[in-house]
């Protein structure tokens, strides 16, 4: 048995076990996931994320993310914001701006402190990405307000990759859905290769968006960062928002600006919640 220190965070109420994994990690991350993610067995968290170091010199550091269901995300929206206080707040690293090397890309990250520790993380997290094969989904072209069948019924979907397939649904109410039954048929609908994160979206106004998530590899959780920048850029598309809106997710709000310049901005607050050890 090996001894793991490690600290918990949440953006947005959508937490993560942290791990300086620089020098090394006690095994197989991926089967260990699962048990420390589990809510009544483990620490509890909706994925665990490694730091490690770069690959290359175009980043500070690395991040690897493991769902709780021990399958690997490409990025995190609320993860990295998180991981932007884990290295600064315990002094592993202070750059300004932090680069993050992720498996969607390297990631800027901009921190906003306040008596020495991270309040707030704005995360230039890239550009979408609308055509199909790359999202992926199985059609090629821009998958906009297209028809889909799911359990029977048919609904208007809008793809987009922010690092990661996110599939948007836009709805008049978000809190009535039966997301414990329809986020599944959406996340291995064979239309998705990867799986999929779905987004239900009601417009709450043209700058502001309601949205509940349910993520490929962990379920229904409390906010999505790559989510809430996929629904406000398919609303933005769709003519249904502007490019500069707030989105309201069970967790919290997160401010999402897609720029002229084709690039979307996210920022959001980053919480610690509490550190400890575990045996492994």
């Amino acid at each position: 048995m090996t001894t793991l220190s490690f600290a918990k965070l949440h953006g947005t109420a959508n937490d993560f076990i942290y791990v300086d994994a620089r020098e090394g990690f006690p095994g197989d991350p991926a089967a260990l996931a699962p048990r420390l993610c589990d809510r009544r067995r483990g620490v509890g968290a909706d994925g665990l994320i490694l730091v490690l170091p770069p690959s290359n010199g175009d980043a500070h550091c690395r991040m690897v993310i493991y769902n709780a269901d021990g399958s690997r995300a490409e990025m995190c929206g609320n993860g990295i914001r998180g991981l932007a206080k884990f290295v600064h707040d315990r002094g592993f690293l202070r750059a300004s701006p932090l680069r993050v090397e992720t498996d969607a890309g390297v990631k800027t990250v901009h921190t906003e402190v306040a008596n020495g520790r991270v309040v707030r993380v704005t995360v230039d997290m890239g550009l979408p990405v609308w055509e199909g094969r790359a999202i992926p989904v199985a059609s090629d072209g821009e998958v906009i307000e297209r028809p889909l069948e799911v359990a029977g019924q048919t609904y208007r979907v809008t793809c987009v990759s922010m690092g990661n397939p996110h599939c948007v649904v836009f709805v008049d109410d978000v809190a009535a859905l039966p997301l414990a039954d329809l986020g599944p048929r959406f996340e291995h609908h064979p239309f998705f290769p990867r799986r999929v994160n779905t987004e239900f979206v009601r417009v709450a106004g043209r700058e502001r968006l309601v949205m509940r998530v349910w993520e490929r590899g962990a379920g229904e959780t409390m906010a999505c960062g790559t989510g809430a920048c996929a629904v406000a850029v398919a609303a933005a598309r769709t003519g249904r928002a502007a490019r500069h809106v707030v989105v309201v997710l069970p967790g919290g709000e997160l401010e999402i600006d897609w720029r002229d310049d084709d690039r979307v901005l996210m920022t959001g607050d980053a919480v610690d919640v509490f550190e400890g050890r575990i045996e492994v």
